[in-house]
């Protein structure tokens, strides 16, 4: 049987944050090894936003290059070559392609300018951020869309409700409610390396509900965790004793976290999403968030229970058993201390949030109105601050790029092009003499692999699932059928690739430390 012990040596000299980062700062207590007073966890913890991409904690076997040679910045502006391909792209459907006639000039004018935006997305000429704002001048300048048309989005209640869970997020990781309650699991359930996988992965479906960002789950409070555990044992970087724990623990964590996200109707901001957009094609899915959780329950716990197993007997960890982690756990915890003021504010905010967004529809309150609530909570108290909101500039960006999207997908609708691509889809099947469940197979099977071609979860929604929607209610399959099993698709493809969600960035940015 293998004991934990301290892997120091090869720790990296890392840089102190800035005083003005922790001067509000709730500093987690790192994960202690016995007979030692150095720390397992980094000072990366108490960086301002959480949802940036993590950087590497464990050492590279390579020496740190000299700190006085001179890296010379990225190039500005465009990439040239993506920038050609994705202009390309919708030059090529508005001036070559034939229009059909049932199709109006703007219509196909907007189409174009959607796929060369997308184009965009998928090869990245510039940030996601400028490339959308670029599709939305277009749209504007050339007499596509009007400016209010074209800004209609910016209101939409559910990107405001993904903006604001942005901020919930940031909340868990400042407090350390997060790292509090994934520890416990740690200690409970944490004396084998099966059992060990089984807290991370209960721990994250518990925290889901309350905590809309896979991608702040990830960086904010399991990838930290599984990275001390990791070195705790020697998993090195770029050697074969990768295998002993870490790249193991990785995986599950990875793969399990799509299940998670799929269980729970706020549990990651594009289940929001489709739902809105489902709802603007007509389908309506009464009381969402309890009907979400009864058609999602069964298949989601059942893998969320599997995959742990699995990877287990496929990708098995040298190491099986981890005696000293719940010592450690509950070391972590008594040096922690007792549950702060910030952490019960932080727990009571939550369950109001989360029972408003389960009954709000029931006394009248939107899911919105509730995030608001509970934002506005935290920052009453204290337990963020504006300028913890300010410097989350990830939930800024989202804000900008993601309403183009979905104002362009909106105007698409009205304009009759989904309806026209639909249609067109529905008589292919149709010749092909498919029945429903089997057009279902298909066009299901089509909207999962299609996002090899995409990076990130929300911008293959805002492409596509209206889209997809409306050939599966044109193939006549049940319209709630149809909405709901997009919707959990696209939590499953979040763990399809390494570039495939902003938790596969994560989790991969972790892993390429920890596996050869």
């Amino acid at each position: 049987m293998k004991r934990i012990r301290i892997a120091v040596s090869h720790r990296p000299t890392l840089p102190l944050p800035a005083v003005h980062q922790l001067r509000r700062r709730h500093l987690p207590v790192p994960l202690f090894l016995p007979h030692t007073s150095l720390p397992l966890t980094s000072l990366h913890r108490l960086a301002p936003t959480p949802l940036r991409r993590v950087p590497a904690l464990l050492a590279s076997q390579t020496p740190s290059p000299d700190s006085n040679t001179e890296v010379s910045p990225p190039p500005a502006g465009a990439k040239l070559v993506p920038l050609i391909v994705s202009l390309a792209v919708g030059l090529a459907v508005r001036f070559l392609a034939p229009r059909p006639p049932e199709v109006s000039l703007q219509a196909w004018q907007l189409l174009s300018i959607f796929l060369s935006t997308i184009a965009g997305l998928v090869l990245g000429p510039l940030p996601v951020g400028a490339w959308a704002f670029l599709g939305l001048t277009a749209a504007v300048a050339t007499h596509t869309l009007p400016f209010a048309a074209a800004f209609s989005a910016f209101t939409n209640e559910v990107i405001w409700l993904i903006v604001i869970s942005f901020f919930f997020a940031r909340g868990f990781v400042k407090t350390g409610l997060g790292d509090r309650i994934a520890t416990y699991f740690v200690k409970w359930l944490g004396s084998n390396t099966l059992g060990l996988s089984y807290g991370l992965t209960i721990s994250e479906a518990c925290i889901a509900p309350a905590m809309p960002s896979t991608t702040a789950r990830a960086g904010g409070v399991f990838l930290p965790i599984i990275k001390s555990l990791s070195l705790s044992v020697e998993s090195k970087p770029n050697h074969p004793s990768a295998r002993k724990l870490g790249s193991y623990l990785v995986m599950t964590q990875f793969q399990a976290s799509s299940n998670s996200s799929a269980l729970f109707l706020t549990a990651a901001a594009q289940n929001l999403l489709c739902l809105k957009l489902a709802e603007e094609l007509g389908v309506i899915v009464a009381n969402p968030w309890v009907a979400w959780f009864k058609a999602a329950s069964l298949p989601a716990i059942v893998s969320l229970l599997a995959t742990p197993y699995l990877l287990y007997k496929i990708f098995p960890p040298e190491i099986k058993d981890t005696p000293d982690a719940p010592a450690l756990a509950a070391t972590k915890l008594e040096l922690m201390g007792p549950v702060t003021k910030n952490e019960w504010v932080m727990i009571g905010t939550m369950l109001l949030a989360v029972s408003l967004w389960v009954f709000g529809d029931a006394i009248g309150v939107s899911s919105v109105v509730a995030a608001m609530l509970g934002l506005s909570i935290l920052l009453l108290l204290g337990v963020l601050d504006w300028d913890d909101c300010l410097n989350e500039k990830s939930a800024w960006d989202t804000l900008a790029w993601f309403a183009v999207l979905v104002g362009m997908a909106g105007q698409l609708t009205n304009l009759g092009i989904v309806s026209w691509m639909s249609s067109c889809v529905a008589k292919l099947l149709a010749s092909f003499s498919l029945s429903w469940p089997t057009a279902f197979c298909v066009l299901e099977a089509s909207y999962f692999l299609i996002h090899y071609l995409f990076a990130s979860q929300t911008g293959h929604v805002g492409a596509l699932y209206s889209a997809f929607l409306a050939m599966h209610v044109a193939a006549g399959v049940p319209q709630v059928l149809s909405a709901l099993a997009l919707a959990f698709n696209t939590n499953l493809f979040g763990a399809l690739t390494h570039y495939s969600s902003g938790q596969a960035a994560v989790y991969f940015g972790g892993k390429i430390h920890l596996s050869t």
